[in-house]
C-alpha cells in the first residue's frame, strides 16, 4: 500500500473507506498477477505443499475479499483476471490446470472461496462462464465432495462448496452436507464452543472457521434448513458472549495459537455476525470492533514495499510461521471483508461506530480453559490459560499455546534456540533446567480446572517432576502459585510479559521494566526461599509484536529434591511510567490460599 492510500484507509469510518482499503490490497496483488494466468507467485519461501499449489492458494484467498465486494454491488476491473484464472485453472486441457486433488490436499482448503463466490453471486458468476467452462468448474470443485480430509474445520470447506452449487443451480449432494455436519457435531463442547477436531485446541479457528462458515450457511440456507440454521445461530450468539472479551478497546486482539499470520481474520467472526444479522451486540458495537481492528493492523508494518501482505504477525517474521504458511497464505485475512457483501443501506453501515460494550474485569471460559482479564478501560486484555497443546503442526507450539498468559499489547515471544535462557521464550512461563541450560516448561496438562476466580493445572516437566499451578486474576495483576514435587535438583526461571528492550530496575522482591511500549513487572511473594530478580534480553525477532530485542522480567531460583512452592505476581501496562505499587496479598492458611486485592478489597479463597 502506498503511504497516501494507507493514511486514507486508516481512517476507515465508512463503507467507502473499507472498500478503498480492500481495493488497495487487491491492486497490489494485481501487479504480481500476469494476464492469462491461472496463478501468481508472491514470494520464494515454501510450505509443505508444492509451489504451484502455493501460487494457486494466493490467488484463491484474494477471492475472500473480491467476491463479497462484487456481491455488494461494487464493479471493479480487478475481477477479470480472476475470472480468466478460474477458466484456465479448472480446464483439464489447459497447461494452467490446477490438477486432481488427493487426500489432505491444500487445494481442498482453497475450494471454499469458490463455493462462497457461487453462493453469494449465483448467476452473476455462473453467467460469465460458457456451458463447458461451468462444467469444468463444477467437476473440479466436486472433487471435495467425498475427499479424505483432516477431522477438523476442513469439513466446512465441503459444505460451503455444496452450498455454492445449490445456490448457483448446479448439481449438489445433500448427503455430503449431512455427513460433514454430523462429523463436526462430535467437536461441539457446549456454550457455543467447539474444538478443532477431537481433542484439538480451542483457538481462533473456532471463530474464523466454525462460526464464520456456520453463519454463512445459516444465512444463505435458512429457508431450506431452518432447524440447523437456528442451531448455528444460537451457538454463535452464545460464543459471542465470550469472544468479545478477546478484543481490546484499541482494536487489538489477544494473539494466541497457530495461524496468526491470517491477521484480520481474528475478527472475521464479527463480520459474519453482521452478515447474518445476529442479535448479539448493536450494529454500532460490531462495526466498532471490526473497524478498530482494521485500523490497528493498517498501522503496522505488515506489507512489503510492493504492498503485499507478509508472513508474520505485527511485522514480517518467518520464524513464527507454520509449515503450511506459503507466501499467499496471509490473504485469508480478507475473510473480514465479508461485510462488503452488505449494501450501503444495511443497518451495519448506517450505524454510528460505538465503543466496546461494558465488560466485566474477568471472564472465565471453561470450554476454552481460559480467563480473560480487562484492565485500563479494556485497553489491555490478558488471557490466562491452561490445558491446550497443538501437535499437528509442531512449530513453536509451546509458545503459542502453553504459556500462562497472553497479552493484546505485548503478545508473546517464540523460542529462538534450544540452549540458553535468552532463546527459550521464558515470558509467562516457568522453565526448569537440570543445571545444564536446557530448559523445559509446561506442555500438555494432565489435569485442568477452570473456576470463576482461578485456573488450576497439573503438569510434568520430567516423568519424576510434577507441578501443580494456580493462575489467579487480581485487578491488573495475576498471581501464580506452583507446587513442585521433584526427584531432581533443578534451577527455575519464571518470566513476566516481554516488552521492548529497556533499562530495568531490580529490587529485593522483583524486576520492573519501563520500556517504550509499556511497563512489565514480576514480584516474588515468598518471605522465605526468595527467588532472585533478573532481566532476560532475547534475540531480535523473538516477539510476535515487535522486531526489536525483547526484555523479560524474571525470577530465578533453585528447586530442591522433594516438595517446594513458588509464589509470584505479574502485571503489565501500556503506561511506560507505571510502577505497580499495590501488590496483591497472598496468605496460606489451613490448606487454603487467600488472595486479597488491595485496590478493591476483594478476597478469593482457594482450597489446596
Amino acid at each position: 500500500m502506498t503511504t497516501a492510500t494507507k493514511e486514507k484507509s486508516i481512517s476507515l469510518s465508512s463503507r467507502d473507506d473499507v472498500i478503498a482499503a480492500l481495493v488497495s490490497m487487491l491492486g497490489a496483488l494485481d501487479k504480481q498477477f500476469p494476464a492469462d494466468s491461472a496463478q501468481f507467485p508472491l514470494g520464494n519461501t515454501c510450505a509443505h505443499y508444492d509451489v504451484g499449489i502455493a501460487n494457486m492458494e494466493g490467488l484463491s484467498r484474494a477471492l475472500w475479499g473480491l467476491f463479497p465486494l462484487l456481491a455488494g454491488g461494487v464493479e471493479t476491473t480487478l475481477s477479470k483476471k480472476y475470472i480468466d484464472a478460474i477458466r484456465l485453472g479448472t480446464d483439464p486441457e489447459n497447461a494452467g490446470y490446477w490438477g486432481e486433488t488427493g487426500p489432505y490436499d491444500q487445494r481442498l482448503v482453497e475450494m471454499a472461496a469458490y463455493g462462497l463466490g457461487l453462493a453469494l453471486l449465483q448467476d452473476k458468476l455462473t453467467d460469465v462462464f460458457s456451458e463447458r467452462e461451468l462444467r469444468n468448474l463444477h467437476r473440479w470443485l466436486d472433487q471435495i465432495t467425498d475427499a479424505e480430509m483432516p477431522d477438523s474445520n476442513w469439513n466446512y470447506f465441503a459444505i460451503i462448496v455444496q452450498l455454492g452449487f445449490k445456490r448457483a443451480g448446479l448439481p449438489w449432494d445433500q448427503q455430503a452436507v449431512e455427513r460433514r455436519f454430523n462429523q463436526m457435531e462430535a467437536y461441539y463442547l457446549g456454550d457455543g464452543w467447539y474444538s478443532d477436531g477431537p481433542g484439538r485446541p480451542k483457538d481462533y479457528y473456532i471463530s474464523m472457521a466454525f462460526h464464520f462458515y456456520g453463519l454463512i450457511y445459516a444465512t444463505l440456507n435458512a429457508e431450506d434448513d431452518p432447524e440447523r440454521a437456528a442451531v448455528l445461530r444460537e451457538r454463535s450468539c452464545r460464543f459471542a458472549e465470550d469472544f468479545i472479551y478477546m478484543s481490546a478497546a484499541d482494536g487489538a486482539s489477544v494473539p494466541f495459537g497457530r495461524s496468526l499470520t491470517y491477521r484480520f481474520a481474528m475478527v472475521a467472526f464479527w463480520s459474519a455476525v453482521a452478515f447474518a444479522g445476529l442479535d448479539v451486540l448493536t450494529p454500532g458495537e460490531i462495526k466498532g470492533v471490526i473497524l478498530r481492528h482494521l485500523r490497528w493492523w493498517l498501522d503496522k508494518p505488515i506489507f512489503d514495499r510492493d504492498g503485499i501482505l507478509t508472513l508474520g504477525f505485527a511485522y514480517p517474521n518467518l520464524t513464527m510461521c507454520e509449515d503450511y504458511n506459503s507466501p499467499g497464505s496471509p490473504y485469508w485475512a480478507l475473510k473480514v471483508f465479508l461485510i462488503l457483501a452488505l449494501p450501503a443501506e444495511h443497518p451495519f453501515w448506517q450505524a454510528e461506530e460505538k465503543a466496546l460494550p461494558e465488560l466485566a474485569e474477568t471472564r472465565a471460559i471453561a470450554h476454552a480453559q481460559q480467563i480473560l482479564m480487562h484492565s485500563e478501560a479494556s485497553q489491555h486484555v490478558v488471557m490466562l490459560t491452561s490445558g491446550q497443546l497443538e501437535l499437528n503442526n509442531y512449530v513453536n507450539t509451546e509458545a503459542k499455546y502453553t504459556k500462562f498468559a497472553y497479552s493484546s499489547r505485548f503478545g508473546f515471544t517464540i523460542e529462538r534456540g534450544r540452549y540458553g535462557i535468552k532463546h527459550a521464550a521464558c515470558d509467562n512461563m516457568l522453565l526448569l533446567s537440570e543445571n545444564d541450560d536446557y530448559f523445559r516448561g509446561r506442555r500438555g496438562c494432565e489435569a485442568v480446572q477452570v473456576h470463576e476466580d482461578f485456573i488450576f493445572s497439573r503438569w510434568s516437566a520430567w516423568n519424576d517432576v510434577h507441578i501443580d499451578s494456580w493462575l489467579i486474576p487480581c485487578g491488573e495483576w495475576h498471581l501464580r502459585v506452583h507446587r513442585i514435587d521433584s526427584a531432581r535438583r533443578l534451577t527455575s526461571v519464571e518470566g513476566g510479559f516481554a516488552v521492548m528492550k529497556a533499562a530495568h530496575q531490580l529490587t529485593d522482591d522483583g524486576c520492573l521494566i519501563q520500556a517504550a511500549n509499556g511497563a512489565s513487572t514480576i514480584r516474588c511473594l515468598a518471605a522465605q526461599g526468595k527467588r532472585q530478580a533478573d532481566c532476560i534480553i532475547t534475540p531480535p525477532n523473538s516477539s510476535v509484536m515487535f522486531a526489536e530485542c525483547a526484555a523479560i522480567p524474571v525470577l530465578r531460583g533453585e528447586v530442591p529434591v522433594g516438595v517446594s512452592w513458588l509464589y509470584g505476581a505479574v502485571a503489565a501496562s501500556g503506561d511506560s511510567r507505571k510502577t505497580f505499587a499495590q501488590v496483591p496479598d497472598l496468605a496460606i492458611d489451613n490448606q487454603q490460599m487467600i488472595v486479597t486485592d488491595p485496590a478493591s478489597g476483594k478476597r478469593v479463597v482457594i482450597p489446596l
